[in-house]
């Protein structure tokens, strides 16, 4: 049994509940889940035992904000993310468990430089207006980027946030798009092999820390002011992707 293992067990319930509170209001703290497993265990399996969690938090998600979301932005980005998750898909059959650690620290370095780099001051951005297509090129990125990490949040937040959404309406945007995405997901893990006995179990028993983590996420995020919680987040991130890079190669 995986969780059986101390350091995997620490390691998953770190994982979760980053989810639970990227689930819960603290967007893009999810994006550090899979590389803190990918630490215990190989990169495809860490992403395997977090997407059936992923999809039962999509579930409360969707129900909250099936009536806010723009079906304009999802029409244009999902063909694209069907792309990239086959991309991705692709990219993990055909390359070694090294390799593809070297791949998911590069996108968790990336993910936190960016995000450093946007939140930088106080600056006041026009809102965009770029055309649909730019958005299915957008969607390719975070299909990708969610196929290989759970990690499709920067290629999203870097079309969708110019466009000065209504607050409820990004979030419900982001949580349709995202629910659709991972169950796109789904046979391309099982193509892989990796849904195995071992992973399923381990995903089902991390189930209510998720949720309860989730619970609690939603109650929080209304008292705190996260700018400074996040900035250390995405620091963390940097250093991590820096790590499994190093890892990578040695």
């Amino acid at each position: 049994m995986l969780l059986a293992n101390p350091e995997t067990l620490i390691a998953c319930a770190i994982a979760v509940i980053l989810v639970g509170m990227a689930k819960g209001g603290f967007s893009g703290l999810g994006a550090l889940a899979t590389p803190i497993v990918a630490l215990v265990l190989p990169p495809t399996v860490a992403a395997a035992i977090l997407l059936p969690i992923l999809i039962v938090q999509d579930a409360v998600s969707v129900w909250a904000f099936r009536h806010s979301w723009d079906k304009w932005i999802v029409a244009w980005m999902l063909p694209g993310a069907v792309i990239g998750v086959g991309m991705g898909w692709a990219m993990a059959a055909s390359i070694d468990e090294k390799s593809m650690m070297a791949v998911l620290g590069a996108i968790t370095l990336v993910f936190g430089v960016y995000r450093l780099w946007v939140e930088r001051g106080d600056r006041i951005v026009a809102a965009s207006t770029s055309p649909g297509w730019v958005g299915s090129v957008f969607g390719m990125a975070t299909g990708f980027t969610s196929q290989i990490a759970h990690a499709g949040g920067p290629p999203f937040q870097m079309w969708v946030t110019p466009r000065k959404l209504p607050h409820l309406m990004y979030v419900g945007t982001n949580s349709i798009l995202f629910a659709a995405i991972n169950w796109i997901k789904v046979p391309s893990f099982v193509a892989l092999g990796v849904f195995t006995h071992d992973v399923l179990v381990a995903a089902a028993l991390l189930v209510p820390l998720a949720i309860a983590t989730t619970l609690i996420s939603v109650r929080v995020v209304r008292t705190l002011k996260p700018e400074r919680f996040y900035n250390i987040i995405y620091v963390l991130m940097v250093l991590l992707g820096g790590k499994l890079i190093l890892d990578a190669f040695n």
